[in-house]
């Protein structure tokens, strides 16, 4: 599994890490998106699925140096100080833009993620009945979810420990935002405030949560990649689709909910730019969705002439 890289390749890797964590941030948006977009999609599925006890055995028998190397640790490692340095970070910024200038934003990664369903589409080699089938399935599921309620507050350790599991899950869906998951099952807040207030017995839940849904939600990725990859492409390219929705740049929030420090809008239905209560600032927004969608190709050409 591990690729011998230089130096600098590894420099991008934490670059398409800062990419993801950023993404992550914004409620609608899929870091797993960006993962596929930048090529490292299946290299991710496929390097978290060999996270398993065996790995420990090697360990023993074999060193630390083959067990980095079954683990393809440089590239996890590389690629999580990308997500961290993002969130602690990068992120601050895409919150700023979130909460003071969201039409700019949203239009931004409303071209960048249309963009990736050309992207993602066209890796299907094969159209069939049931390959439509999988794309109008993930299409139809994406926009469901993106137009669900979010439930009441929820602190049952059970639940927690669901949601951490459904929410990572969620994470490594190009399409499916983790942190609009946790909105929608209501375990938002509580997560929230056990990070702020040192709760460790709901944070250690939801961690172990994340860990067990990560772990098991990759291996049937990586199963379906090698089993059934254009139905899996058709599927993935579907929940893009169906995503696009929650991104629309322009919206009348009909009711909001406050989850901390965060109002959150629970309630909201896409509009023209015509009809936009606030500053539609249609230019900027449509320039910033054409460089959005532009930056796909971009990456696309680089990554082939390499």
């Amino acid at each position: 599994m591990t690729k011998n890289r230089t130096p600098i390749q590894y420099v991008y890797i934490t670059l398409k890490g800062i990419a993801m964590g950023a993404a992550d941030v914004v409620p609608g948006v899929s870091g797993g998106t960006i993962a596929f977009i930048s090529g490292i999609y299946e290299e991710l599925i496929g390097s978290i699925n060999n996270i398993r006890p065996s790995l420990l055995k090697t360990l023993k028998n074999e060193g630390f140096k083959a067990f980095w190397q079954q683990a393809n640790g440089s590239f996890l490692a590389a690629l999580f100080l990308g997500i961290f340095i993002s969130l602690f970070s990068l992120a601050t910024i895409v919150s700023w833009l979130l909460e003071n200038e969201p039409v700019l934003l949203w239009s931004f990664f409303f071209g960048l993620v249309s963009a990736s369903v050309f992207f993602v589409g066209k890796e299907i080699k094969k159209w069939s009945l049931a390959a439509i089938l999988a794309l109008v399935f993930g299409a139809v599921l994406a926009f469901y979810i993106t137009t669900l309620p979010p439930n009441e507050n929820i602190n049952s350790l059970p639940f927690l420990f669901l949601s951490g599991a459904l929410a990572v899950c969620a994470m490594i869906l190009p399409g499916i935002s983790g942190a609009f998951i946790l909105v929608l099952l209501g375990s938002y807040k509580t997560i929230l405030e056990a990070v702020h207030e040192r709760d460790f017995k709901i944070v250690i839940t939801v961690g172990f949560g994340a860990v067990f849904g990560l772990l098991s939600f990759a291996k049937l990725l990586k199963w379906m990649f090698a089993n059934y990859k254009n139905l899996t492409l058709a599927l993935l390219t579907g929940f893009i689709i169906g995503s696009l929705n929650k991104i629309w740049p322009w919206k009348h929030v009909l009711e909001t909910k406050t989850f901390g420090d965060k109002i959150i809008p629970i309630k909201e239905v896409s509009v023209s730019p015509l009809n936009f209560d606030g500053n539609p600032q249609i230019m900027f927004a449509v320039l910033l969705a054409i460089l959005g969608f532009s930056l796909i190709f971009i990456m696309e050409k680089a990554a082939n002439k390499k």
